[in-house]
């Protein structure tokens, strides 16, 4: 591309640059007028002396008076434009990745600040790749992450420390970061079980750093999303201590359905069986205020993909989070597993999982209801994909599509997840399949 290409570049629309170039512009050509002033005054009151020609020589003379206008605009043009150039360069070096050229970090910087403001509510390996995806349309993206988890590196800390567990939280900021390279693997990297620190991650171990330093786990979440450059906020759903309790339908020997209460996330799932009712104690735990305060001000509310008993139903059993919901007149949508998961929702269809959330929700919330349709893949042992029943499309607007991740087809692929769901954002449509969209997946 031609120098001039790469200058009329930056008078595309909507990048903000040629309002602030008219005004530098009128600024310069004022201070101009004053000199011109103070010139004109000074040529006309000096006496005839040796060096009157050369300014008028200097002032082109010479040249007729609209020439002479023209020729000096267009150098302070050039002069402007290559100071300015040199500025922002400088500025903005410390923020431009090696490779990329400024135009389009500018460009990207301006389409993602324009995109929706979107609240994801869910948790696990779903939501980061749901957010991993959605950052490369919008940086107004809000995760609600559930604070019950009790398992693995989390669960210790939650124990030893006394803070809310960080688990999910990392996830989360770690997917919406703006540079997934060294930095995020740093922030994941897992110590092993000889190394004397427990196979804790290290960015439970900043993020508990970090809390104990500012004495505030929210805050100590803000600092760990600013070091990683995210691209949106990761909240928790509240910051009180609580426990996610299960009640559970297995049949014992005889084949008799016994009725179990297992208390703790990473408990419920162990014991297999049919989970038949979930909540926190203790109970009604009061909501994060900006977690509130994102689903109000929301365009769009995703709930899942996710754990349907450990990660999306916590966030939801606050009744501030669910109440907000409601209350939003964001569009709203319920994003299914591709699978099944073992001891939570082992022979779910697409329907069991909406209707489940629903129980704590009330029916009727959902714009659209977005399911996987490619079931053909091989999956692990012991889980089946989650299809579209008939009960799902006579009583809900679906969308269906080839949404699985081609090595993991038991997830969804980030990428195609997320521009599903922005392409129905803006189309704003009711029932929708993959052929009636026209969305190319």
């Amino acid at each position: 591309m031609t120098w001039l290409g790469t200058v009329l570049k930056w008078l595309t629309p909507g990048l903000g640059i040629k309002r602030w170039g008219l005004l530098i512009i009128l600024g310069t050509a004022l201070i101009g007028v004053g000199f011109a002033v103070i010139i004109l005054d000074v040529y006309r009151n000096t006496p005839d002396t040796w060096y009157l020609p050369i300014i008028s020589f200097l002032s082109l003379r010479f040249l007729a008076r609209p020439v002479r206008a023209l020729v000096f605009g267009l150098g302070g043009i050039i002069i402007i434009a290559l100071g300015v150039w040199g500025i922002n360069r400088t500025l903005l070096r410390p923020f431009i990745r090696p490779g990329k050229h400024l135009f389009d970090t500018v460009t990207s910087y301006q389409k993602l600040d324009k995109g929706p403001k979107v609240v994801v509510i869910g948790g696990g390996t779903g939501l980061s790749a749901l957010l991993r995806g959605l950052k490369k349309h919008t940086s107004n993206i809000t995760a609600i992450v559930t604070v019950a988890d009790d398992g693995g590196s989390s669960g210790q800390l939650r124990r030893n420390m006394g803070i809310l567990p960080p688990g999910d939280i990392r996830n989360c900021l770690t997917a919406l970061s703006a540079d997934e390279e060294l930095l995020s693997q740093v922030f994941q990297y897992r110590f092993g079980e000889n190394a004397g620190l427990n196979g804790h991650s290290l960015g439970n171990l900043l993020i508990t750093a970090l809390a104990e330093i500012t004495g505030s786990f929210e805050e100590a979440v803000a600092e760990s999303g600013r070091v990683l450059a995210v691209r949106g906020s990761v909240f928790p759903s509240t910051l009180h201590d609580v426990a996610l309790v299960a009640e559970i339908s297995k049949k014992d020997i005889n084949g008799v359905d016994k009725i179990s209460t297992i208390r703790g996330e990473s408990e419920i799932t162990k014991l297999g069986g049919s989970i038949k009712k979930v909540w926190l104690e203790p109970g009604n735990p009061r909501a994060y205020p900006p977690a509130i305060q994102a689903l109000l001000n929301a365009d769009m509310i995703i709930i899942g993909p996710g754990s349907l008993y450990t990660s999306l139903l916590p966030n939801l059993l606050v009744p501030d989070i669910t109440e907000a919901f409601r209350a939003s007149r964001a569009l709203k949508f319920f994003v299914s597993n591709v699978a099944t998961q073992p001891g939570e929702t082992d022979g779910f269809s697409c329907s069991d999982h909406v209707q489940s959330v629903e129980k704590v929700i009330k029916k009727g919330y959902f714009d659209v209801v977005v399911c996987n349709d490619n079931c053909k893949g091989a999956l692990p042992k012991g889980i089946d994909y989650v299809c579209v029943d008939d009960v799902l499309i006579e009583n809900y607007a679906v969308y269906s599509g080839n949404l699985v991740d081609l090595d993991s087809p038991w997830r969804h692929d980030s990428q195609k997840l997320a521009n599903a769901i922005i392409d129905l954002y803006n189309e704003r449509t009711g029932p929708l399949t993959n052929k009636e969209s026209g969305i190319d997946l």
